[in-house]
């Protein structure tokens, strides 16, 4: 489960353009990613801003429903981590293949209010439950990264689950993920993107800061013909709509 921050922090232009928006970028970076990496997996995606948790997708292989869910949350109100957190396990717990292991991706771009003791016992229960938790913790840095590394300790088991703290600066939010051990550790090394991308030409392993270039392109332009792609529909159905208004009139 991917979970989004959508409290009215994420309006700030710190992040390219939006917080709000680099994030999106980044949650249709990853859903390509998991899916390219084990075509088994499945990715839900839930907010945890405004008044409260909100699943917007269950887990699904359709990126139409992710691309459909994070376009079409408003931000407002504050972050709940915690209910957001607890929300994103319970709809895991749910999933059809239950030999999946269970991890939420989890973006914070605003303070966390919750206490370290209470971080604590919920990380304790993540643990408990097999639940991994990658955090991308950007925006609120000076307030947040001490409380989730705290949290990121009592999550962790067996170096399963990972906090990645992106300051804003040149590089775009999904670039930083792309090269941290939240994507690299899951199945997908740079080092065997060469074959799987078709970069006829490229050895990973000889220039791996190639192949990840070669590779974030080639994850851009796929997004974009998806992009192209959904506008051209629903032009399509534009078009369609015309002709029968032009029929009735006649």
């Amino acid at each position: 489960m991917i979970a989004i921050d959508n409290s009215e922090y994420m309006r700030n232009g710190d992040y390219l353009t939006t917080r709000y928006d680099a994030q999106l970028t980044a949650t249709e970076f990853i859903f390509q990613n998991k899916l390219n990496s084990n075509p088994e997996n499945t990715v839900g995606l839930l907010s945890y801003g405004g008044n409260g948790p909100q699943v917007l997708s269950t887990l699904t292989t359709d990126f139409g429903k992710i691309l459909s869910g994070a376009h079409g949350t408003k931000i407002a109100g504050d972050n709940h981590f915690s209910s957001g957190i607890q929300v994103a396990a319970l709809a895991l717990k749910h999933r059809q293949n239950k030999v999946q292991s269970q991890r939420i991706i989890a973006f914070v771009g605003s303070p966390v209010t919750e206490s370290e003791k209470e971080l604590e016992k919920l990380a304790k229960k993540m643990k408990k439950n097999n639940v991994a938790v990658d955090i991308i913790n950007f925006g609120e840095e000076d307030i947040n990264t001490s409380k989730l590394e705290k949290f990121n300790a009592a999550v962790n088991n067996h170096d399963n689950s990972h906090l990645v703290t992106v300051p804003p600066g040149p590089r775009l939010l999904y670039e930083v993920i792309a090269t941290s051990p939240i994507l690299v550790e899951e199945g997908f090394d740079v080092g065997d993107s060469g074959d799987f991308f078709g970069m006829g030409g490229v050895d990973a392993n000889m220039d791996p800061d190639l192949a990840l270039a070669l590779r974030l392109s080639l994850e851009e332009e796929k997004l974009r013909q998806e992009r192209e792609a959904s506008q051209a529909a629903v032009g399509d159905l534009d078009k369609i709509d015309e002709e029968e208004e032009k029929k009735a009139d006649k």
